[in-house]
């Protein structure tokens, strides 16, 4: 893997990657995090490459302008909890507390970012733990644990062992979203893959879902550009 920079208004960054599998120059922008990949069958330089995003700079440029910007939660910003956007103020006392739209968070500013977090991260397992309950007694089977985590290419996994994850952000999407994940997860109990027996299982006991794979497809990515850094 390669890093190389196109020069311009503004500057664009490359990470160049090699593979077996590529028949051409693949272009790629993540929504995450802005960057741009260019992956390469083996018998295509470096050289050619960089000549091709050359060629596709304005539009790079264009898209990275159009990518949603990251959001540092702080003091009057305002971040998603159950597909609704509550502002964060200054609040009293020793813990974070939900109520009235807005997040009061006590304490130095400084320290805002890691308690909503933590709070967050709190609140994200009790309702899927909640949820994975409820479907799971719906399939009639029982899984071995749950692990909460800060996932970017899944939100949610099942062990062979029966051990459950979700990303925590599922927390920021609309309720329907996060029970259809954990249901999604839970029917993998008994079918580990994704057949037409497994969507069935997904539908006995979720119920329609083509609404929330959708807004996951959609809407998901930005659920990521919230930042709790310090």
């Amino acid at each position: 893997m390669a890093e190389q920079a196109l020069k311009g208004h503004p500057d664009i960054f490359l990470t160049i990657r090699r593979s077996a599998q590529a028949r051409r120059i693949t272009l790629r922008i993540s929504q995450l995090d802005g960057r741009v990949s260019l992956t390469l069958p083996k018998d295509i330089t470096e050289v050619v490459a960089i000549e091709f995003a050359q060629q596709k700079a304005s539009w790079i440029r264009k898209h990275l302008e159009c990518r949603l910007q990251n959001v540092f939660v702080g003091i009057g910003k305002e971040i998603p909890i159950s597909g609704r956007m509550r502002l964060i103020s200054k609040g009293l006392g020793r813990s974070v507390q939900l109520k009235d739209e807005c997040f009061y968070v006590p304490g130095h500013e400084a320290t805002v970012p890691r308690k909503i977090l933590g709070y967050l991260k709190v609140l994200a397992r009790d309702r899927l733990a909640a949820a994975s309950d409820y479907y799971a007694s719906k399939l009639g089977y029982s899984y071995s644990g749950i692990s909460i985590r800060d996932t970017r290419s899944r939100w949610g996994s099942c062990s062979s062992t029966g051990r459950l994850m979700y990303s925590w952000r599922l927390v920021m999407a609309p309720p329907d979203v996060l029970n259809y994940v954990a249901a999604h997860e839970v029917a993998h109990l008994a079918h580990m893959d994704h057949s037409p027996k497994f969507w069935k299982e997904v539908k006995t006991i979720f119920g329609p879902y083509k609404d929330q794979r959708q807004w996951l497809r959609i809407e998901g990515t930005a659920l990521h550009r919230y930042r709790f850094d310090d």
